[in-house]
């Protein structure tokens, strides 16, 4: 019975060994002195002046909250796409629909401006 356990062992050890064996190769080959660009704030462009408890533009969330609901409803193309062959008419002609909202709603939110960032 403990030898049915042998392979999982194996692996642990030399998935724990690679990962050290990693680390330490990192730590000779990295930089020791960085260059002050790496540094440098990336994610927004600019130096931060404000604390970081701050309030955030209601655009981010606007802008976050649109791609979520974009990404998730473009996530339901997929399976659809892998049964294709084996659907009716009535299933291509559902998701013709659901496109069709879709689109109406991405053209509502470009309309309203919520894609405009000024």
């Amino acid at each position: 019975m403990l030898s049915e356990y042998f392979p999982i062992l194996v692996f642990l050890g030399v998935s724990t060994g690679l990962g050290l064996a990693l680390l330490a190769i990192g730590q000779l080959i990295a930089p020791k002195k960085p260059e002050a660009e790496k540094g440098s704030p990336y994610e927004c462009g600019f130096e931060a002046f404000e604390d970081a408890r701050s309030r955030f533009d209601v655009r981010y969330y606007l802008i976050a909250i649109l791609f979520i609901v974009f990404d998730l409803e473009i996530a339901f193309l997929f399976p659809w796409a892998l049964v294709f062959d084996a659907l009716g008419i009535e299933a291509i002609v559902a998701m013709a629909v659901f496109l069709g909202i879709l689109v109406i709603g991405f053209i509502y939110e470009w309309k309203k401006g919520a894609l405009e960032w000024e």
